[in-house]
Parts: structure tokens; C-alpha cells; sequence
């Protein structure tokens, strides 16, 4: 198949790339971290919600619990549709138009009066999501140079980060604190608050994100059905599919379930000082920019082993008897689990057809929230079995299995297979 774009010859091409690439510079690669800022604002922000939806609407803890999964399911099913169109009509036309439409379930979140109701509408929120993150990282596989897409999706990865805690802290936040006297009032709050974050974000999009700079595929070339089979006939791109899936699992189990061997004795943990624990997410957001150049130089295939490595060995701190450990195992896993995110995600400019991105990257998304979505059951069936010990034995077979797949599908991309391509 045919590059997207071939307007000159190739030395030409790759100077008109690399030019309007640092005449975009900074802006783009800010556009690029809110993006992932704004979707994971509302991704899992219910989390510290649960206990009081579960006394307000008088239900079940697996019944609120569907304010989570619902929008991973919403996104799930949806991700590759959004690649497609992507394709057709422009990766930075559907971020932007995403993201506003992202405000208004948002923001009817903050009137729901039954648990339904509100499931619903988080449904439509992850309906809407991957017009956001999905399609933002085919944008960067598109826009920058091969050398550096990397690095700027580790600028993605890490504004992720900080949205997953910030949407958290907000809405925690909220549900404690009358923000908006005579308006609404406690978890409402926090759902309009999101929504104004979110409408917020949109409008800095539309100003800061540059407008696509390789054409749009044609039907011979892009992502129509037909194309969406060539990347699922893609070993590599399949391989990649599967580490998302592991990755995201091996992250949701261990902070899922880690929170209940901590809330039992001896540690005894309340629930605030439970919600603290999403605090190490920070250093993931402080260490995956840094990691980026490293996984320039190294190889996404290298960086991931390395880096799945160093998560297996966080998570075996975890089952140390003292809480220090257990927290400095937690930071070093959530830390490395953040760089294997990045490296797989750029490795998607690699696996993927060029002109067939903006789907792979959908299919990615669609794999990658379907093991987040089963990490919150499969460790629950082993809990009887052994507990926090049986979690941990799950989630290293799970990563062992990662560098697996990664091990024997992917090939080198470093700098310097790249000079040599």
C-alpha cells in the first residue's frame, strides 16, 4: 500500500515534515497532553464515589460499580468507529468535536436523579471518549516524525496520568464540599465540575491543536471496513492489541484489589486514606516524558520488556508486610506500568498500515479497556482462593505473558534501526 502522503521527493518531504512539525512545536505537543487530560478526567472519576452512590441510591456495591464499567464498555465498543471516521473526515476535526461533545453527558451526569440514569449517561461519556485519546494517538503516529513519536506520546501518556487524578480528586473533593450553594450538591457537584473542565478543555483543543498535515485516506488506501481486516490480518498489530489489553489489566488489578488487602488488618486503611493511594500516579506523569527519549533510543520492544520487568518487581513488593514496601512497590509498578503504555502505543506507528492508523489505534483502545474491564472480575474469583496473594500471582503471569507476546511479534525501532531504515 501506498504512504499517505507522497507530494515530493523523499528528502524533501521528510524537511517539509520535520519544518511544520517545529513550527507547530510546543503547541501541538501541549494540544497532544490535554487531550489525554481531558478524556481521563471523567474515565474513572466515579471511583471514590462508590460508597456514597451505593447509600444515596440505596444499591449494591456491583451496582454502582456500572457508573465504571459502563463507560468502559461505552468505549470499548466504539473505539475503532471513531477510527474510521476519523479517517474519512480528519484527526484533529474529530478530537476537537469529541471533546465538546464529551461536555454535555458530562455535565447531564450532574442531574441524574436514579443510578440508571446516571449509568447512562456515563455510558454516552465513554461512547464519546475515544473520538479523544483513540484518535489522538493515530494523530501523533500521523504528525511528527517517525523518530519522535515516541516522545510525544509519552507527553500523551502522561497527561493521561494527571487527568486520571485530577478527575478522581475533583470529584472526591466535590462530594465533600457545597461548591455550588443552592445549585446542586454533593457527588452532583463533582459531575459539573468535570463538565466545565471538559468544555474547558475543548476550547484550548480548538485553539492549540494544528490541523492535519497529511491527507486524508482514500477509499483504496484508509480505513474502510475493508481496511479495518487488513490490520486485524496484521501479527504485529494483533501483538499490540494484546500488550494494551495486558498492560491496562495488570494496572486496574493491582490498584483494584490492593485496596482491600490494605483496608483489612493489620493496616486497617480508611477509605480516604485509601483514595491517597492514586497520589503515586503522579510519578508515572513525572517520569514517562523522560522515559520517552529513552524509549527513542532504545526501542519500544526493549523499553517494554525492560519496563514490564521493573512492574513485576513492584508488584512483588507489594506483598511485603510493611506498608512503606508495599507503597514503594505500588510507585515503582504504577511508574513502570505508565513507560509500557507509552512504548506500546508508539509502537502502533510501526505496526500499523500507514493510511490504516486512525483504525489500528481504535482497535488498540477497544483491546486496551476491555482488560481494564476485566481485571475488575477475574481477581475476584481468585480472591477466595488466596487473596492479595492470588492477585499478585495473577497480574506477574499476565506480565510475564506481555513480554511474551512482545518478545516473539515485535521487532527494534530504535534510533538507530530507524537510521538504518
Amino acid at each position: 500500500m501506498e504512504e499517505v502522503v507522497k507530494v515530493i521527493p523523499l528528502a524533501g518531504e521528510q524537511a517539509e515534515i520535520v519544518g511544520k512539525e517545529t513550527s507547530a512545536g510546543t503547541a501541538g505537543i501541549i494540544a497532544v497532553a490535554l487531550a489525554g487530560v481531558g478524556a481521563n478526567l471523567n474515565l474513572y472519576a466515579p471511583q471514590p464515589l462508590l460508597p456514597m452512590l451505593s447509600t444515596h441510591f440505596a444499591a449494591s456495591k456491583a451496582a454502582v460499580g456500572m457508573t465504571v464499567s459502563a463507560t468502559t464498555l461505552g468505549v470499548a465498543l466504539t473505539a475503532p468507529l471513531w477510527g474510521m471516521l476519523a479517517e474519512r473526515v480528519g484527526r484533529r476535526r474529530v478530537i476537537v468535536a469529541a471533546m465538546f461533545l464529551l461536555t454535555l453527558p458530562t455535565l447531564l451526569a450532574s442531574t441524574a436523579g436514579s443510578l440508571p440514569v446516571l449509568v447512562f449517561w456515563r455510558f454516552l461519556q465513554g461512547v464519546v471518549m475515544p473520538g479523544i485519546f483513540g484518535v489522538t494517538i493515530a494523530y501523533v503516529s500521523e504528525e511528527w516524525h517517525s523518530g519522535r513519536v515516541a516522545a510525544v506520546m509519552s507527553f500523551y501518556v502522561s497527561g493521561s496520568v494527571l487527568g486520571g487524578f485530577f478527575g478522581r480528586m475533583i470529584t472526591g473533593y466535590a462530594a465533600s464540599h457545597a461548591l455550588f450553594p443552592g445549585l446542586v450538591a454533593g457527588w452532583h457537584g463533582g459531575f459539573l465540575v468535570l463538565g466545565i473542565c471538559d468544555l474547558s478543555v475543548a476550547v484550548l483543543l480548538a485553539y492549540l491543536l494544528p490541523g492535519d498535515r497529511r491527507r486524508l485516506s482514500t477509499a483504496r488506501g484508509g480505513d474502510s471496513p475493508t481496511g479495518v481486516f487488513r490490520v486485524l490480518r496484521n501479527p504485529q498489530m494483533m501483538a499490540t492489541c494484546a500488550v494494551g489489553f495486558t498492560v491496562l489489566f495488570s494496572l486496574v488489578a493491582t490498584f483494584t484489589y490492593v485496596t482491600f488487602h490494605l483496608a483489612a488488618p493489620p493496616y486497617s486503611l480508611s477509605a480516604a486514606r485509601l483514595s491517597e493511594l492514586f497520589v503515586v500516579y503522579l510519578v508515572g506523569a513525572a517520569t514517562t516524558p523522560i522515559a520517552g527519549r529513552w524509549i527513542v533510543r532504545v526501542g519500544s520492544r526493549r523499553a517494554l520488556l525492560t519496563a514490564v520487568l521493573v512492574a513485576m518487581f513492584g508488584v512483588l513488593l507489594t506483598l511485603a508486610g510493611s506498608l512503606p514496601f508495599i507503597l514503594l512497590g505500588l510507585v515503582i509498578c504504577s511508574a513502570a506500568v505508565f513507560v509500557c503504555q507509552s512504548a506500546s502505543t508508539s509502537y502502533i506507528h510501526k505496526a500499523a498500515p500507514a493510511g490504516g492508523r486512525s483504525s489500528a489505534a481504535g482497535l488498540y483502545v477497544s483491546c486496551y479497556y476491555i482488560g481494564g474491564s476485566v481485571a475488575g472480575v477475574l481477581p475476584g474469583l481468585l480472591w477466595g482462593y488466596g487473596g492479595w496473594t492470588a492477585c499478585v500471582l495473577l497480574v506477574l503471569g499476565v506480565q510475564a505473558l506481555t513480554m511474551l507476546i512482545a518478545g516473539l511479534a515485535w521487532e527494534d525501532n530504535g534510533r538507530r534501526a530507524v537510521n538504518r531504515i
